[in-house]
Parts: structure tokens; C-alpha cells; sequence
């Protein structure tokens, strides 16, 4: 009779242990009894009834899945390759795991999709120049299907656009472009201010003509300053004079 209590005993041991589960902090099982959802065990050590209960373990931490590397057209019918990542979580995991039968590849394939359409929505000066609204479009657009298994997109980021050799080469002509267009308008603004200053200058001197002989004095003085050189100075009526005398002697000369 010991014997038999013994046994049992120690079978029912052997059961217990059997049906003993541990799963880390980041890790949720959903049990099935007898194949119906019972509930959801973890963190930590718990127990389920062996040969009965079965479980399907899931992990809630940030998962990344790099969305195949695709050939799409953009709204102006320009065709590019585009690369995308997209960072997900599972928040049900009851539902990742009964709603559908695999979640990583489901939600990979609604990424794939959602980033073609989004990018045939928009030109191609938007998807290089605003992928912020394009991330958060397509972000949205998947998180909304997969709200229903279970899981939370965190933001899909597209890594590299590779565009065609020759809209390159276009595109490297086109920004030559506008960059000459613009050292054109900043110098047509340059001699603008220039002669702005220029007539102010001239206005200013002809109020006051002893101004443009301090300016004429300066400017010969700097002169001097970087050449060696002997600087013959000669005030404006000695101009007039040597003028005059200049045109008495040619006079003259003519009598003659």
C-alpha cells in the first residue's frame, strides 16, 4: 500500500514539474486548454496542466524588419528603388498570435504595399525632400490594419531612394542652374547697391566740392602707401590754368 502511495506521489511530482513554465520579462504566453484561449501567464514562474494546456509565446519588445529593397513610380512616372525599415511591437498577444498565423511576415507584406501606394501618391521632389510626411503617412496606414493583431507600429523610416543615372544627371544640371541664376541675382544686387551709393556719394560732394578734394588727397595718399613712387599733387585750378595756357599756345601756334 506504501508502495502505491509512493508511486502516486511521486508521479503527481513528475506532473508538477512537467508543468512548470518560466518566461523573462519581456516575454507573455498565451495558453490554450484543450485548444480554446484560457489567458495569458508571465513574467515570471507560473504553471499549466501538462498535456492540456499548451502555450504559444510571444515577445512585446521593439522588433525591426527591413522592408524589401522595390522598384516604384512616382506620381511624374519616375521610377525609383526605395528602401524602408519599419519598427514594430507586439501590445496584444493574444491577438498576434490567434488573429493571425504569422504576424512578422503579415505586417512586413502591408508595409510593402502601403509604401508603394504612398509614394505613388507624392512627386519626386517630395519623396527626397519631405520623407518625414511620407514615414508618418505610411506609419499610419499600417498601424491601422495591424491594430487589429495585436501589434503597434512604431514608425517606418526609408533608408535610401536610388534614383536613375540620367534623372541624376538632370537633376545635377537643373541645381547648376539655379545656382548660377542666383550668383547672377546676388551680383545684378551688388551693382545695384553700388551705384545706390555712388549717386548718394556724388550728391553729397557736390554740396560740398572740398569733399572730393579730401577724397582725391586720401586716394593718393593710399597710393603712396603701397608703391614706392614720387606723387606729383596738382590743385584743380592749376588744372584750369595749365589748361589755358595749353590752349593759348596751340592758338598761337595756328596765327602763326
Amino acid at each position: 500500500m506504501w508502495n502505491t502511495v509512493i508511486l502516486v506521489l511521486v508521479i503527481a511530482f513528475i506532473i508538477f514539474l512537467c508543468g512548470i513554465r518560466i518566461d523573462r520579462e519581456y516575454e507573455r504566453s498565451v495558453v490554450f486548454r484543450l485548444g480554446r484561449f484560457k489567458h495569458i501567464k508571465g513574467p515570471g514562474i507560473y504553471w499549466i496542466i501538462p498535456l492540456i494546456d499548451i502555450k504559444k509565446k510571444a515577445d512585446l519588445r521593439v522588433r525591426t524588419l527591413d522592408v524589401a529593397s522595390q522598384e516604384t513610380v512616382t506620381k511624374d512616372s519616375v521610377t525609383i528603388r526605395i528602401d524602408a525599415v519599419l519598427y514594430y511591437r507586439v501590445e496584444y498577444p493574444e491577438k498576434a498570435i490567434i488573429k493571425v498565423r504569422n504576424y512578422q511576415h503579415a505586417i512586413g507584406q502591408k508595409a510593402l504595399t502601403s509604401l508603394r501606394n504612398v509614394i505613388g501618391q507624392h512627386n519626386l521632389d517630395e519623396v527626397l525632400n519631405d520623407r518625414t510626411s511620407i514615414n508618418v503617412a505610411i506609419s499610419e496606414i499600417v498601424d491601422h490594419v495591424s491594430d487589429e493583431w495585436g501589434l503597434k507600429v512604431i514608425s517606418i523610416d526609408i533608408k535610401d531612394v536610388e534614383i536613375p543615372k540620367d534623372m541624376q544627371r538632370a537633376m545635377a544640371k537643373e541645381a547648376e542652374a539655379v545656382r548660377e541664376k542666383r550668383a547672377r541675382i546676388i551680383k545684378a544686387e551688388a551693382e545695384q547697391e553700388a551705384a545706390k551709393k555712388l549717386t548718394e556719394a556724388a550728391a553729397m560732394i557736390a554740396k560740398n566740392p572740398m569733399a572730393l578734394e579730401l577724397r582725391r588727397m586720401q586716394m593718393v595718399t593710399e597710393v603712396g602707401a603701397e608703391q614706392n613712387t614720387t606723387t606729383l599733387l596738382m590743385m584743380p585750378s592749376e588744372f584750369v590754368n595749365l589748361a589755358k595756357a595749353m590752349s593759348d599756345h596751340f592758338v598761337d601756334k595756328d596765327k602763326k
